[in-house]
């Protein structure tokens, strides 16, 4: 099955469809084959996203955009200081 890419808005909206279909008595299996999604994908997004509002969900979004692009600054900047170091001992 291909991979659909949800925005953090869209997995906001199917979470609550999903608990409001529950609270009319459904079970989560059910409810989640109407969103057309796996129970399992429904769980693992309840706890990334369970309690968060629309806004919250925009910048959890851009801040993991934005730890990812530190995070391979740093690897870039270490692998440099490494290279950098072994000029200077002379083993190249």
């Amino acid at each position: 099955m291909p991979r659909k890419g949800y925005t953090a808005e869209q997995i906001i909206s199917i979470l609550r469809q999903v608990e409001v279909e529950q609270s009319k008595g459904k079970s989560v299996e059910e409810s989640c084959r109407e969103a057309q999604i796996a129970p399992h994908t429904f769980y693992s997004w309840q706890k990334k996203y369970g309690g968060l509002k629309m806004d919250q969900a925009k910048r959890l979004k851009e801040l993991e955009k934005e730890n990812a692009k530190l995070k391979g600054l740093v690897a870039d900047l270490t692998l440099d200081k490494h290279m950098l170091q072994e000029v200077v001992k002379g083993n190249f």
